[in-house]
């Protein structure tokens, strides 16, 4: 297994013989408006990309765990990818929007498995943000509020685990539970709402997943790449120093490529 950091949420997965090319963002920097925040009006995203984009869609097939926000799946990664390109995405009803784009390989994940060559891909719960201010704000600005993370099982291959754009809540428990995976994902900038309200992982939900999961490797990704996280990768390393995770919690700088 390789993981690699291409920027924000994006990643490339190498697992089980084929390349997953994870939630595409490939807009240049600062091309899309600031998500309104309090702390600053930077445009996004903050940094570009790593490496050129048709380097990055040298890959076997692609998962997007919710194509309506634009960090996770935007329209210049819609025009780079190839209409023929396998697709993976959270619902029937997110995959009758990707055909519409004209991708005619597109397969919804599932609870119970789909399969991808010797690939097993199973779809996770994931909670973007909790309670009636969340609620408030996905409708003010006509965004669905559902997303999901993933699992990746192959033979010979550690169990992977993507939370996704999640909270730490039960859906996270279940997911570690049922999958008992070796390798998890945590997209951990702690981005959060006009007001306040989470609707990613910080340190608490770090140290959350590290406790049920004692013998995992945990990535950090998506960092450093939008305007409305609160957590960066400086003071990450910083918790993971201050709570003996420095082995176990791999914080990546894009286009870096961790081998697992």
């Amino acid at each position: 297994m390789q993981f690699q950091q291409i920027r924000g949420a994006t990643s490339i997965v190498t697992f089980g013989g084929q390349r997953f090319l994870v939630d595409p963002f490939f807009a240049p920097r600062g091309s899309c408006p600031p998500v309104p925040s309090p702390y600053n009006d930077l445009a996004n995203p903050l940094v570009e990309l790593p490496l050129p984009v048709e380097n990055i869609i040298a890959v076997d097939a692609v998962i997007v765990t919710h194509m309506h926000h634009f960090d996770h799946f935007d329209a210049h990664a819609a025009q780079a990818l190839p209409r023929e390109m396998p697709v993976f995405v959270q619902s029937e009803k997110e995959a009758g929007d990707m055909r519409a784009l004209g991708f005619r390989q597109v397969t919804p994940l599932a609870a119970e498995g789909v399969r991808f060559g010797e690939v097993e891909l199973y779809r996770t719960e994931a909670l973007h943000g909790d309670g009636v201010t969340a609620a408030y704000y996905y409708r003010k600005f006509d965004l669905p509020a559902e997303a999901c993370g993933f699992v990746l099982r192959a033979p010979g291959e550690k169990v992977f685990y993507a939370a996704g754009d999640t909270l730490w809540f039960d859906g996270v428990q279940q997911a570690i539970t049922t999958h008992r995976p070796q390798v998890i994902a945590l997209n951990a900038a702690n981005a959060q709402m006009y007001d306040g309200t989470p609707i990613l992982m910080g340190v608490d939900g770090v140290r959350e997943v590290a406790q049920a999961a004692p013998e995992a490797v945990l990535i950090a990704t998506h960092m450093d790449a939008v305007n409305h996280a609160r957590l960066n990768r400086a003071d990450l390393r910083a918790f993971a120093a201050a709570e003996g995770l420095e082995q176990r919690l791999l914080i990546p700088v894009d286009g870096e490529i961790l081998c697992l």
